[in-house]
């Protein structure tokens, strides 16, 4: 009898644990479900929250657009998704032509998606929309002109100095890295252009979530929010310049410690996209303080083009095009080159 008490101890302990853990089991699966079944729901304005519904409908009744912004992105994280604000204000209009350069983490746009384009654009809130239909505050836009918006939260404007095959060309680089090339009519409407895009970028852009923290070596980039700051101007300059002054410290630290010679060929590619990314942040953060301390807001309500008062054109005016070289081979631009991933150089070349 005693040893048989002995006995079922052990086996008593072994089913406790086990009725334990399917009882875990079974809970974790009907929470998984719960998740599947009604989506989480993110933080809404309080503003909305009070908000009634009969409010709403009375809104759609008397023509105005609802106070909701919604989202242009296919992914369930709104930090990521494009921002729409039906009722944001419209800081530049005019015609472009694009041409993607780089896709999404600066990789290489296919051959066949990389001609260029021409559309009305127009930058308003935070996002640029790019519409094959002059602009018309009263119409809604279409599938098309939503899908060819590109927010430029977090992104830096500037000339395209290295691409010589057109003129006024200017070179727009976004948050997940992707790399447009506009052309506009003139050289005034090209520097007008990026004033615009950058001023809004530094005005709008939230500070950046900090980068993922795990055991390798990889780098990663910090994720970067399409949401609009609740910072005041200053409070804004101030953050710029915060991460102007870290982005700046850990660009000396990684120079002052370049790869060995004898690592492999993955580190010093590792090192060379970090260089590039901390390289690119620091300019930015640059162009960022320098256009607050100018002005910020003021300078997007003031000057140029702003929506109103245009003139209406019935068709795309001509953009002006160098001619194409008389040889069959036509020489890559040194753009094409670096606004991607840098390739993997050889173990033996020196990283400086």
């Amino acid at each position: 009898m005693f040893g048989q008490a002995l006995w079922t101890r052990p086996f008593v302990a072994c089913y406790f644990c086990l009725w334990i853990w399917g009882n875990l089991v079974w809970k974790s699966g009907a929470l998984y479900n719960s998740i599947k079944n009604e989506k989480l729901e993110w933080a809404v304005d309080d503003e909305e929250k009070k908000k009634s519904p009969s409010e709403g409908t009375d809104e759609k009744a008397n023509g105005t657009q609802p106070k909701t912004v919604s989202r242009i992105g296919s992914t369930s994280n709104p930090f990521l998704d494009i921002p729409h604000d039906p009722n944001a204000a419209v800081y530049k209009t005019g015609f472009l032509a694009r041409k993607i350069h780089a896709d999404m983490d600066g990789k290489k746009t296919p051959r066949g998606k990389r001609g260029w384009k021409t559309f009305y654009a127009v930058l308003k809130g935070t996002v640029l929309y790019l519409q094959k239909d002059e602009y018309k505050p009263e119409k809604a836009l279409s599938e098309d002109d939503l899908k060819n918006a590109v927010s430029v939260h977090h992104a830096l404007a500037s000339k395209a100095t290295d691409y010589e095959k057109r003129p006024n060309v200017l070179k727009l680089k976004t948050a997940d890295w992707r790399v447009l090339l506009f052309q506009a009519q003139n050289p005034e409407e090209m520097q007008a252009w990026i004033n615009k895009i950058n001023c809004v970028a530094a005005v709008f852009s939230a500070p950046p979530f900090p980068a993922a923290i795990g055991s390798q070596k990889k780098f990663s980039r910090p994720l970067l929010p399409a949401t609009t700051t609740k910072l005041s101007q200053d409070e804004q300059l101030k953050s710029h310049e915060g991460k102007l002054k870290q982005i700046s410290t850990e660009l000396t630290e990684h120079r002052s410690y370049p790869p060995d010679k004898k690592v492999k060929a993955k580190e010093i590619d590792e090192y060379k996209l970090k260089d590039h990314y901390l390289e690119f942040e620091k300019t930015r953060y640059e162009m960022y303080v320098k256009l607050l301390k100018e002005g910020g807001k003021l300078l997007l309500s003031s000057g140029e083009n702003d929506g109103t008062g245009l003139k209406k054109s019935h068709s795309s005016p001509s953009l002006n095009q160098e001619s194409s070289p008389l040889c069959a081979k036509v020489k890559r631009n040194v753009s094409e080159r670096k606004d991607y991933r840098p390739e993997t150089p050889s173990i033996k070349q020196k990283v400086t």
